[in-house]
């Protein structure tokens, strides 16, 4: 199984680039976490609001592998505690399909993306910068395999 985070966003601080990355390459072959950032549309071309959200999340689309479990991340979605994410995890792992974790860019997503997911998931009530849900969502991810595997990172 292959964890995909599409990602809205490009040329991160290197701090967030460095957090990803230590996250990643902890995570065994099997569930191996992959980043695909997507270009974000250009704020200064005259376009609304709508017509970016649009042009993103058409690249989103065309990133999407064609039978992934989409998981969009939205502070509206749904609040999962750590042992949750690992009871979700063990079941991505026996389902045999990938999973795709969206998102968005500096505007959100468009609404045809956020209304295709399996899953809206929050990882907080409050908006948190684009990169740095890079990481968060990399730490968990590990976390939730490290609580699988009874490894001693996570403790209660």
């Amino acid at each position: 199984m292959k964890l995909l985070i599409l990602a809205v966003g490009h040329k991160m601080p290197s701090w967030i680039t460095e957090g990803f990355n230590e996250y990643s390459k902890r995570m065994p072959r099997e569930a191996k976490i992959e980043l695909v950032e997507i270009k974000p549309e250009p704020r200064t071309t005259g376009k609304s609001v709508s017509q970016i959200m649009e042009a993103e999340a058409q690249r989103l689309q065309a990133a999407l592998p064609r039978d992934v479990l989409r998981i969009v991340l939205d502070e509206r979605g749904a609040h999962w505690t750590t042992r949750q994410l690992t009871q979700h995890m063990q079941e991505w792992l026996g389902g045999g399909r990938d999973v795709a974790f969206i998102i968005g860019g500096a505007d959100g997503l468009h609404e045809s993306i956020r209304s295709s997911a399996n899953q809206l998931l929050a990882l907080s009530a409050m908006v948190l910068p684009h990169g740095m849900v890079r990481v968060l969502l990399a730490e968990q991810l590990y976390r939730a395999h490290s609580l699988l595997h009874n490894h001693p990172y996570h403790r209660e």
